[in-house]
């Protein structure tokens, strides 16, 4: 039978695969296509939106596809997950048996109330020593997820991605809540969907990830998507394999997109180039209606006063780049700057976030400050000319796989750059209680130190009646007629002073140090 009439009148199911970050979500994918997701991502999580096709053989009746859409489940990607579960007719909310609910299990299910789609419960690592089923089930409870024979509705399964225990009752479970809700088709209308990836391919321009909701894409089709429109002339699977239709429910990269579509924009097909350029004719002119309908500042006169305080004027601007490999991405990293904390002295801005590779033209705009910038690249390449450039124009330039790496790096980078405030530290007190000489400017006194430890060739604040008179430094330290190089707390001492104030006795010498915080 033709795999067009398998699914005419009904879909497949797109299903997004959501959970905390290592519960075993790529694992359980894995089994399901018989592959091996895991070893191919950096550092061993998910950092993509993945969508995979996979074929269930039940053992009564005809194979069914389904869609899996994998999220990350690292905290950084939370629009990743949302675009993600938004795309999705069923959700899957994998929860590791020996951890239970954690942080991103939590934010996980609120996405999904969000999307208002239903989900089931995968109790994963169930093959691991420490695996509790029913402590994570518990855990689940306290945090409102209420499963079946639980007082609740939601369907759970104990799953192992490494045995495969469990996965055709899951699977199961899929096409029941699909048949549930309804899914339907038509392989005969144009297609239409959701964008869910989009990037730069350094050989093949602009390039997308388009999920088909319904009908078909074609050859010799336009796709539009925003103010972005392309030609179907190169279209793969998710395998990457060269197709000349998508139905309903399938995963699907077509290259050669005018601009770059947005991530979670929703596209459609039409038959001739003259109508797609029409649409996308419009979009940009709605965009800019929006654009300028939206209320602006007005602009002051030129003699007016600056907005901004003296004070304000002073921060220093560190010029970001960002530039990542896939689109959804970006949003990620964005993330992970906005954690970062603020200082009043130094504004972090990202002056442009792209997708490619590091160039010449994005160091330019990184280092054109008066503070060298950072461009950093998440699974970019950084081009021959930027790397050169980025040496003239002191520009730091880092690139990474992995996002938490990403994130260490650039909190201790703007660190290590933020303007240390200059403080005074209180390191030592003395009381005066003899001047024995004033030679201009070279003072010869006795004291007692009563709090710290005075040092010779320390800088002295001299307080009378706790105003400070004046400034000067110890040009030599001496306790029981001996010279030494520091005197501590009770001891009395003899001391040069260079200093223009006229100390006398019943003074008081504030030893400090200037510290940076």
């Amino acid at each position: 039978m033709p795999e067009k009439e398998n699914i005419a009148g009904t879909r497949p199911p797109i299903v997004a695969v959501v959970g905390h970050i290592d519960h075993g979500k790529s694992t359980l994918l894995d089994y399901i296509r018989h592959s091996n997701i895991v070893e191919g991502e950096a550092g061993g999580i998910t950092q993509h939106l993945s969508a995979y096709e996979a074929l269930h053989r039940p053992l009564q009746g005809e194979a069914r596809k389904i869609t899996f859409l994998d999220t990350p489940g690292h905290e950084a990607f939370r629009a990743m997950r949302s675009r993600g579960l938004n795309a999705a007719d069923v959700a899957i909310l994998v929860v590791s048996a020996e951890e239970g609910v954690k942080p991103q299990t939590i934010e996980a299910v609120k996405l999904i109330e969000e999307a208002k789609i239903p989900f089931i419960v995968a109790l994963t690592k169930i093959d691991k020593p420490g695996a509790n089923i029913e402590r994570a089930k518990m855990s689940l409870l306290e945090h409102q997820v209420f499963l079946e024979g639980l007082g609740g509705v939601v369907p759970s399964v104990a799953v192992s991605g490494k045995t495969g225990e469990g996965i055709p009752e899951l699977l199961e479970l899929i096409l029941l809540a699909a048949e549930l809700e309804g899914l339907s088709a038509d392989p005969d209308a144009p297609g239409e969907g959701v964008v869910i990836e989009a990037h730069v391919d350094p050989r093949r321009g602009s390039t997308a990830t388009l999920i088909v909701h319904d009908g078909s894409v074609r050859s010799g089709e336009f796709v539009v998507a925003g103010a972005a429109l392309a030609p179907v002339r190169i279209m793969e699977n998710f395998l990457g394999k060269p197709v000349k239709e998508a139905l309903p429910g399938s995963p699907v990269r077509i290259v050669g997109f005018s601009s770059l579509p947005q991530v979670g924009e929703r596209w459609r097909v039409v038959k001739t180039k003259k109508e797609a350029e029409e649409i996308v004719r419009s979009s940009i002119l709605l965009a800019t209606a929006l654009r300028a309908a939206r209320p602006q500042s007005p602009v002051a006169p030129r003699d007016a006063a600056p907005p901004e305080s003296e004070e304000e004027n002073k921060k220093i601007i560190l010029p970001v780049v960002i530039k990542t490999d896939v689109a959804g991405t970006g949003d990620a990293v964005m993330h992970e700057l906005d954690k970062l904390p603020r200082d009043d002295k130094m504004e972090v801005r990202v002056v442009t976030l792209g997708v490619g590779p590091v160039t010449e033209g994005d160091i330019k705009l990184a280092g054109g400050g008066k503070m060298p910038g950072i461009v950093v690249g998440f699974n970019v390449k950084v081009e021959k000319e930027a790397r050169d450039a980025a040496e003239r124009l002191g520009v730091e330039v880092q690139v990474f796989d992995v996002i938490y790496k990403l994130a260490e790096w650039f909190a201790a980078e703007v660190e290590r750059r933020r303007p240390r405030g200059r403080q005074e530290s209180v390191t030592a007190s003395a009381k005066i209680l003899k001047v024995f000489s004033m030679q201009k400017q070279n003072t010869v006194l006795g004291g007692k130190v009563e709090e710290g430890a005075l040092k010779d060739g320390g800088e002295v604040k001299i307080l009378r009646r706790d105003a400070e008179i004046g400034r000067g430094k110890i040009i030599s330290l001496q306790s029981g007629k001996s010279p030494v190089k520091k005197v501590e707390e009770g001891g009395e001492f003899g001391a040069m002073v260079r200093t223009g104030a006229a100390i006398a006795a019943g003074d008081r010498l504030e030893a400090f140090e200037i510290v940076y915080k």
